[in-house]
């Protein structure tokens, strides 16, 4: 299966997990998946009750799936099993996702294609096949 990772920053929902009852934020070790975008931990409602929520975004689905699958139900870095679930896709607002920056964009380069020699100077252009 081939996955078409875009420079762009990753809105759709099948590329990020919901975590419930962390009894810590989870860290990037703990879900070594895949290249994240964001690590996001925010308290509950008040009338959810004492705990926490987090929110992980994965520049690949394929990614975002494999980290939901083997970590649902486990006991990662707490003792208690945290509740991972995929979010909803929205295919509506695909067109309109922002590009990346540039620092993120040789990030993601770096991680997909093995090393740290790429230019950090972005060009933009059309090109023409011959």
């Amino acid at each position: 299966m081939v996955e078409l990772v875009p420079f762009a920053v990753p809105v759709v929902g099948d590329k990020t997990l919901l975590v419930w009852e962390p009894s810590s934020g989870p860290t990037a070790e703990a879900l070594q998946f895949g290249l994240l975008y964001s690590v996001r931990v925010f308290p509950n409602a008040a009338v959810a009750g004492p705990g926490f929520y987090g929110i992980i975004k994965f520049y690949s689905a394929r990614d975002a799936h494999r980290a939901q699958k083997a970590c649902d139900q486990k006991q990662l870095f707490q003792t208690s099993p945290v509740k991972v679930r995929l979010g909803t896709s929205h295919k509506a607002v695909q067109h309109n996702t922002p590009a990346l920056n540039s620092s993120r964009c040789q990030e993601l380069a770096n991680y997909y294609f093995g090393f740290n020699g790429w230019s950090k100077r972005i060009i933009k252009g059309h090109y023409h096949s011959l």
